[in-house]
């Protein structure tokens, strides 16, 4: 029997096919940038800077257009107490320089709206709501949380978070800002920020840290984990990156008060 469909249906029937497939990327990655009361002006938009200049660079461009579907979906939060977690750019679909730079754009042109005590189980668990509910279908999902503390002073426990996160199948990478010049309030100095993001922050398969330590090296920093996340595969040879990677445990971390 041969089936017959006439032209409007069978378009109908093309259009949904396509649209079905329309929102299939190669990765989600919610971006979660610290906007909490020690972040001051200048970080924040240390922070929005450097993302804006990595997503347009032409190495992040090329690692896309590399993957099996040449696109990926990205969205950027602020995160401050458990009631700010701010999206200041919504899920955009990157495919190629315009997107990015429109991407970039929006990103540095937006207000700064979170604020308050640090909640990073709030923002983790803001950024596993943000993937299971949009209409992206992702091959890998991550979520990149940048900030100058691992401490969690408000909101759901960073441990609860991660694991429920990681339970899903997401994978927690960690950025801490280290940020040492007149202008940025610099890193902890009662302890050591990079292990306390590999002990508390990160998890999922893979999960890593990555360590920058002036300006400059932040932008080079998220570029090369934005490349390292696009394609999909662990960090080699870190050091001819310019910067330090460092993997999370996979023994639980010890319990510790300021971590909750």
């Amino acid at each position: 029997m041969v089936l017959k469909l006439c032209l409007p249906a069978l378009l109908a029937l093309l259009f949904s096919l396509t649209s079905a497939s329309a929102e299939d990327v190669d990765l989600e990655l919610v971006f979660l940038a610290d906007s909490s009361g020690s972040i001051d002006t200048a970080e924040s938009m240390f922070q929005r800077e450097g993302h804006a200049r990595a997503i347009t660079h032409p190495d992040v461009i090329s690692a896309i257009r590399q993957g099996l579907l040449q696109r990926i979906a990205v969205t950027y939060v602020e995160w401050g107490n458990a009631s700010h977690q701010d999206v200041v750019v919504p899920w955009t679909i990157i495919d190629g320089p315009e997107s990015a730079k429109q991407f970039a754009k929006d990103l540095i042109s937006a207000p700064r709206r979170a604020r308050g005590f640090n909640a990073i189980g709030s923002a983790l668990s803001k950024g596993q709501q943000l993937i299971e509910s949009n209409d992206i279908r992702g091959t890998r999902m991550v979520m990149d949380l940048s900030g100058d503390s691992a401490n969690n002073w408000d909101g759901v426990p960073i441990r609860l978070a991660r694991d429920n996160a990681v339970a899903a199948g997401m994978v927690i990478n960690g950025l801490p800002i280290l940020c040492r010049e007149l202008d940025c309030g610099g890193r902890p100095v009662s302890y050591d920020l990079e292990k306390a993001f590999e002990e508390r922050i990160i998890g999922g398969p893979g999960a890593f840290v990555v360590t920058a330590r002036d300006r400059a090296s932040f932008e080079m920093a998220v570029r090369r984990k934005l490349i390292l996340e696009i394609a999909g595969y662990e960090p080699a040879f870190p050091e001819r990156f310019g910067f330090e990677v460092r993997y999370g445990a996979t023994a639980e971390p010890p319990a510790d008060p300021s971590a909750n």
